[in-house]
């Protein structure tokens, strides 16, 4: 048997892999985070499937559910929010498959940040105003960060970021990234992205806070900073389809630039 560790987007049943379905159809048993997995993205799983919401079980009671589906032979599909490599918490689980001689595979998916991107209607990526994203995470009472891991080291370049697990910490994180960026900044807090309830709020390091309190939201959202949130207009065009630029794929034309 083999587990599948499925990363199921941030919550949309249309943004699953084809192979993410497959996989979910085949398997006899679902192990899947009802808090941050819509029960439709599990919808598919075939029927008389052993399908479990995990958000009220243990590590350990997860892992037993998974050493029952081995005596079986059952494979078992691992559903879990966005794209397990990112918090997905699935290292621990690797550690316990490998101790225990269990087969596994990750299966990617859409990451919250691209979706929040792709819902927003804009390039995360544009030239000469960011080149950069960094993905992050602060401390409440989740694990603790490394300690070079600091939104202010972070902040230095001057990079786009995505903050996870902060919406409750904004006003610290206000205070640490308004010297770098400037109160100013543009925010995007993108609430539940994927979800039919999905909810962006758009502000300023200045006065996001305040915004997001106005919504009551507490949880399940990703906080977006940096320039390329703005309007931003004025910016050249990337070398990418520069006719000036010749590349391997493309031609040399005359007047191109060497």
């Amino acid at each position: 048997m083999k587990v599948y560790f499925v990363g199921a987007g941030p919550g949309d049943p249309e943004l699953l892999t084809l192979k993410a379905q497959r996989i979910i159809g085949a398997c006899p048993v679902c192990l899947y985070a009802g808090s941050l997995v819509p029960a439709e993205v599990v919808a598919g799983a075939p029927e008389g499937a052993r399908v479990m919401d995990t958000a009220s079980m243990t590590l350990d009671e997860t892992h037993g559910e998974i050493l029952q589906a081995r005596a079986r032979g059952e494979d078992v599909a691992r559903v879990h929010s966005g794209d397990p490599s990112l918090y997905g918490a699935i290292a621990e689980q690797i550690r316990r498959l490998r101790a225990d001689d269990i087969a596994y595979e990750i299966i990617p998916g859409v990451p919250a940040y691209a979706a929040a991107a792709a819902a927003l209607g804009q390039e995360l990526t544009v030239p000469e105003v960011a080149q950069s994203i960094v993905l992050t995470r602060v401390s409440m009472k989740s694990t603790s960060m490394p300690e070079h891991e600091t939104l202010e080291n972070f902040a230095r370049s001057r990079a786009t970021l995505a903050i996870h697990l902060g919406v409750r910490n904004l006003r610290e994180i206000e205070r640490q990234l308004t010297p770098y960026y400037g109160a100013d900044c543009p925010v995007v807090v993108a609430y539940r992205v994927g979800w039919p309830d999905q909810m962006f709020i758009r502000g300023t390091l200045a006065d996001i806070h305040a915004r997001v309190r106005a919504e009551k939201i507490t949880r399940t959202a990703l906080i977006l900073v940096g320039p390329v949130l703005g309007e931003v207009r004025d910016f050249r065009d990337s070398a990418l389809y520069d006719a000036q630029m010749p590349h391997v794929l493309r031609p040399k034309v005359a007047g191109a630039k060497v």
